[in-house]
This record gives C-alpha cells, structure tokens and sequence, in this order.
C-alpha cells in the first residue's frame, strides 16, 4: 500500500453489490456516491425515510451502474434490524459482496435502544453484530466477500465491561460509553476474522477509522452535558479541533473505502489513516489496539453479543 492511496485507485466494482449503514450522511454517504459511481449496486441502510431519500437521489447521481436502493434500518431496535437483513438477502437473492458497518451515534445522553441496552453500545455495537450474523448466508454467496467495521480514535485507551456493557450498575460518561462502542466495533471485527479464519470461509472481516474527521456527528457530544459551563467548553474544544486539525469527509471515508475495495486487504486488517499518528491522512494498514488482538477477549465479548441479542452467531 501506498500512502497516497485515493478514490482514484478504487478498482472498477460493476457486478458487485454493497450495503452501507447509515448512508443518508457524512461518511456513509460519500462511500455509497464513490462506489455507485465505480459502478457497485449500493444498498443505503438508513434510519430516517426522509433523510434517506435525499441521499437515495444523490447517490443516483453519482451511479454509473446499477441503481441503487434504499433499505429502511435502525441498529437500535432489533425487529429492524432482523427486517433489514431479511429484506437484503431476498433483494440479492443471497448475495452481497461487502458489508459496510458504518453508521453510528456519538457521545449522547444517556438513552436507551428499543430494546433496553445502552443506546451507543446498542446502536453501534450490537446492532451491527446482529446485522453482520444475519447477513452472513448473503456475504457467504458474494464474491471475495469483505465486511468493515468502522471503528474510531475514541477506541484508544478504550476499555469494554463484560459485565456490565450497558452501564447498569456504574455511573454513566457519555464520552467512556461511546470509546466502549468504538472498541468493541474493533473487537467484534478480529474475532469475527479469527472464526471465519477457522471455518475456512472466503469471507474477511476488516476495520478501519476515519482519523479525525468533520462529519458532525462529534457535535453532538457538548449537547449530552447538562452543565452549561462543560457543554460550552466542549463545544468549543470541538469547533477549534475540527478547524485545526479535521479532515473532510471526502478524505476520511478512504480508509474504509480501502477496506472494502483495495486488492491486497486481508482478513484481521486495521485500515487508518497515515499521518499523525491516525489523525489524517492517506489510509494505510495500522495495528489493530492491543484489546482488538485479544482471542479472550473477543470471545468474551462474542458471547456477551449473542446473548443480549438473541441472533445464534454463525460461524459459532
């Protein structure tokens, strides 16, 4: 890989066929235009009906091969999601070629999913697990099949709490809950490899992070204090960061754009961005965190996933 890797190098993606997460916005939005326009059959999962048809109409634009489609999702509530993967496997008839888990919440208030779990790690956790485990007789039937899990910095210095995951019993941080999420999207990924590893599958799994990027959706972390003093001085923070130092969401989607289309991508890969120290940059292949490496702990947090869940991981 080089490190000025960019859209340009994305090789021609006509007879394939992407879903992406969160698609109506920021980086998924800009994945689901670049790989419609190299020709893919992009499926945008979206929460909002409204919002996911302006990107539906954009996205179209951008297409150069087949059309794409909106697929209504919410990784917080488990029935949409189990209708999502349902509706996906009946409209490919089996065959999706890269799963894109992408979307996401950040650093909110303290909430609950439909389903009572935390809502950030429900959201960007469990709700993709569940998705990618649904998925996986459509992923099985794809060609040279990728799923990319797109953590985050947040995850460093992360830690995940296998007995209490939704934060139950310990005081709530909008900021530690959202590192959890981030780390355990990273943790899922590796271990997800390693058992496709040993079952022989042809299908990888990958993660990546966008660095530091202006999507917005960090804005909304100030909103989660009630103490007017911290939400000022948050906010503020987060305004000077993304002026100095954020990239733009067109650069920040290449990491995992790489992931999901970059000949050279290998199963347990850890697609970031190459310049200061995974701030920004051209993607490069970084080493997943210490925790993400961890058999144990995959397993732990394998098992945890499927029991909150409910979805019988496959392969098990």
């Amino acid at each position: 890989m080089t490190q000025r890797w960019t859209e340009a190098d994305i090789p021609d993606q006509s007879g394939r066929t992407v879903l992406v997460t969160g698609a109506n916005s920021g980086l998924g939005l800009r994945t689901s235009q670049v790989l419609a326009g190299k020709g893919a059959r992009v499926l945008l999962a979206c929460r909002s009906a409204e919002r996911g048809a302006k990107a539906l109409e954009t996205v179209k634009a951008a297409a150069a091969g087949a059309e794409p489609e909106l697929v209504p999702l919410d990784l917080s509530e488990l029935a949409s999601v189990r209708a999502a993967a349902a509706a996906v496997r009946e409209r490919t008839g089996d065959t999706l070629d890269v799963l894109v888990n992408n979307a996401g919440v950040m650093a909110t208030a303290r909430g609950r999913t439909a389903d009572g779990f935390e809502l950030q790690f429900g959201t960007n956790h469990l709700g993709h697990a569940a998705l990618t485990w649904l998925l996986l007789p459509a992923l099985r039937g794809g060609r040279n099949a990728r799923v990319v899990a797109l953590s985050s910095l947040a995850a460093t210095g992360a830690r995940i709490d296998l007995e209490d995951p939704n934060a139950e019993h310990r005081r709530y941080n909008p900021a530690t809950a959202y590192g959890q999420s981030k780390l355990a999207n990273q943790v899922f990924a590796l271990e997800l490899d390693r058992r496709l590893r040993a079952a022989g599958e042809d299908v990888i799994s990958v993660a990546a992070h966008p660095g530091y990027t202006a999507t917005g959706l960090g804005s909304g972390m100030a909103r989660s204090y009630t103490n007017p003093v911290v939400r000022s001085v948050i906010a503020g923070g987060h305004k000077i960061g993304e002026t100095l130092f954020a990239q733009n969401v067109r650069k920040g989607a290449l990491p995992q754009l790489y992931a999901a289309t970059a000949d050279g991508v290998e199963g347990g890969d850890y697609i970031v961005p190459g310049s200061l120290g995974g701030v920004r940059g051209n993607p490069v292949k970084g080493r997943p965190l210490s925790a993400a490496r961890s058999a144990s702990l995959g397993a732990g947090l394998w098992d945890v996933t499927a029991k909150l869940t409910g979805v019988t991981p496959d392969p098990a």
